[in-house]
């Protein structure tokens, strides 16, 4: 399985293709955005992105926003920049996971290992295949969403995954913490705000796509649900 490897410090990306290639992982590398653009577009079967934010001519916010007009590939960035607001604009542009320089690598490759497995599980046999929630239509099997007009809604695994997860338990109410276990399908050892972000980024596109339609509660002090 190919994962591309993206990072201007050259000993960063030999060190964690090695560690990729421990794995059992084919690394694909890039030392620019723009030449990370272009080895997705000639390497389809690239599974995973492991990519740093703070390079020159290209950002890595500006990889991110390029790649998912077209996929929902997941994103992990390995960034120098540790604030919260950085954290939270790489989830909110579209990244799937923030790993802090200097980092473990085998931290990033368990990192790598859980949002692989996320992506290609199989829904349980006795989860429906399709649901419509309000305005919404959801295709496990496609894993695609779409308003009741016909419109696609782009999201990445990790938002489909909370969305099917709510939308699938009509009215119950999930922690941050048990959307994170169940989605990310690892124990919850990081801040709740890495939920908030994803469940306020899904919320932003959905209404966008319906015209303001509210989809996901929040329950405040308690978590997240979507009503029957």
């Amino acid at each position: 399985m190919k994962i591309l490897i993206v990072d201007d410090d050259k000993e960063i990306v030999e060190l964690l293709s090695i560690y990729a290639k421990n794995e059992g992982y084919d690394p694909v590398t890039a030392l620019t955005g723009r030449e990370a653009i272009t080895k997705l577009a000639t390497n389809p079967e690239i599974a995973l992105m492991i990519l740093d934010i703070m390079m020159p001519n290209m950002s890595g916010i500006d990889v991110i926003k390029e790649v998912r007009k077209e996929s929902d590939i997941p994103i992990i960035i390995v960034s120098a920049k540790t604030t919260d607001m950085d954290k939270i604009q790489g989830l909110i542009t579209g990244a799937d996971d923030y790993v802090s320089k200097p980092f473990n690598p085998l931290e990033v490759m368990a990192r790598v290992k859980s949002l692989l497995r996320r992506a290609n599980a199989q829904m349980t046999s006795n989860e429906p295949d399709r649901l419509e929630v309000g305005p919404l239509i959801i295709d496990k099997d496609s894993h695609e969403v779409t308003t009741l007009t016909g419109q696609q809604i782009q999201l990445t695994a990790l938002e489909f995954g909370i969305l099917y997860l709510l939308a699938s338990h009509p009215n119950r109410v999930f922690s941050a913490d048990e959307i994170f276990e169940r989605v990310w399908q690892q124990e919850s050892i990081v801040s709740a705000k890495t939920v908030m972000v994803h469940v306020s980024h899904l919320r932003d596109k959905i209404e966008e796509a319906t015209g303001g339609e509210k989809v996901i509660e929040t329950v405040w002090g308690v978590g997240y649900k979507v009503e029957a």
